[in-house]
């Protein structure tokens, strides 16, 4: 009989187009579904949490999938993590029920944006976070993450290509911080649309260059017009951080 199993990874996104497996080039879901085939003999689709787009990270990760194999969901992150690359670690496998869906079941996410604001480039944050070399003040970039919380339609803040009908997300919070030379945004919601994360933070990064205004952020949200954003911010600073789901053994996963 089959199980359905919750697994958690993370992965370094550089080396691949995203997490969705595409015809015309490397992705995570791809190399997971080598090594799960690896261990169990079988080829077991994954079910993701989430789309990543090319070079974005994930610290945290969920994918399901339904396998016959009888190895234990203790034993399965060792054997996995045996046939992956470098950069793509399994962290911790649960047996959830057969109706369980990575991506349905989840009720939020946490997205964080890397900054590396220095005069000069780090040779060791490269293509892991976004250099950007002017000065920022993130006390102000806080003040103007604050607009993002609350219900609205995100249209402006979507890019051409999304196929999505329903731009309405919730956003719980938003925020903006420094440990030294690293600028940090930090934003948690419901959903999240094509490349939202990215065009806030470059919308942020307007503000601190004085080409928008914190305050004007309410009025570009309620314009539903993309042109008024900020840029689609590089993915490599990019990283889907947390997902949160409402099944009540999930937080005793390993390391949660």
């Amino acid at each position: 009989m089959a199980r359905n199993l919750l697994v958690r990874c993370s992965y370094c996104g550089t080396a691949y187009h995203g997490f969705q497996i595409q015809k015309n080039g490397d992705t995570v879901a791809a190399r997971l579904m080598e090594a799960i085939f690896q261990v169990t003999g079988e080829a077991s689709p994954t079910i993701g949490c989430s789309r990543t787009d090319a070079g974005v990270h994930a610290r945290e990760y969920f994918f399901n999938v339904h396998t016959g194999a009888k190895i234990s969901s203790e034993r399965l992150p060792a054997a996995l993590n045996a046939h992956l690359p470098y950069d793509i670690a399994v962290t911790a496998c649960r047996e959830v029920p057969e109706d369980f869906h990575a991506r349905y079941r989840a009720v939020g996410k946490e997205y964080c944006y890397f900054i590396h604001n220095s005069p000069v480039r780090d040779p060791f944050c490269e293509s892991l976070k976004y250099h950007y070399r002017y000065p920022l003040d993130e006390k102000l970039l806080d003040h103007a993450a604050k607009w993002f919380v609350g219900t609205h339609d995100f249209s402006a803040f979507c890019s051409a290509g999304s196929s999505v009908k329903d731009t309405v997300r919730t956003i719980t919070e938003a925020r903006v911080s420094r440990e030294g030379e690293l600028v940090l945004f930090t934003v948690r919601g419901t959903g999240f649309l094509y490349n939202m994360v990215r065009i806030m933070a470059g919308t942020l990064l307007g503000v601190a260059e004085g080409k928008l205004s914190a305050q004007e952020i309410p009025d570009i949200i309620n314009s539903c017009d993309r042109s008024r954003a900020g840029i689609t911010a590089p993915a490599h600073g990019l990283y889907l951080n947390r997902v949160f789901y409402t099944w009540e053994e999930f937080e005793t996963l390993p390391g949660r």
